[in-house]
C-alpha cells in the first residue's frame, strides 16, 4: 500500500525560508514524476521520473525541488516566503514508471495529507 507523509510545515515570518519533506512508503519515487501542489491544487514545483526540476511562475527562483533516492523523499526548500505562499502543501506522485511530468493535479494517483506552511508577522 503506497502512502505519503510531509513533514517540515510551520509559521515563518515574511522573507523567511522553510524546507518540506515527503517521505514515501510502499513504492519509490525513483522512476515515477512527483510534484508539490498547494490549496487549491495548484502546481508548484515537480521532478520527473529522470530528476528534472519544473516550477511554476510563482515558486521559480524561489523554490527549489530535489529528490533523495536513498532516503525515498522529495523535498521543498523555499525561500523569501511571502503571505501569498501560505497554504496547505501536500506532494504527489504518478502512478506509471516513466510518465513525463504533469502540472495538473488530475495526473496524479497518490496524494499526501499535506503540512500547514504559513507566513505571516
Amino acid at each position: 500500500q503506497v502512502r505519503l507523509v510531509e513533514s517540515g510545515g510551520g509559521m515563518v515570518h515574511p522573507g523567511g525560508s522553510l524546507t518540506i519533506c515527503c517521505t514515501a512508503s510502499g513504492r519509490t519515487f525513483r522512476y515515477y514524476a512527483s510534484a508539490w501542489f498547494r490549496q487549491e491544487r495548484e502546481f508548484v514545483a515537480g521532478i520527473s521520473w529522470n530528476g528534472i526540476a519544473y516550477y511554476s511562475d510563482s515558486a521559480k527562483g524561489r523554490f527549489t525541488i530535489s529528490r533523495d533516492n536513498a532516503k525515498n523523499t522529495i523535498c521543498l526548500q523555499m525561500n523569501n516566503l511571502t503571505p501569498e505562499d501560505t497554504a496547505v502543501y501536500t506532494c504527489a506522485l504518478d502512478g506509471e514508471r516513466t510518465r513525463q511530468l504533469s502540472t495538473y493535479s488530475s495526473s496524479y494517483y497518490y496524494w499526501g495529507q499535506g503540512t500547514q506552511v504559513t507566513v505571516s508577522s
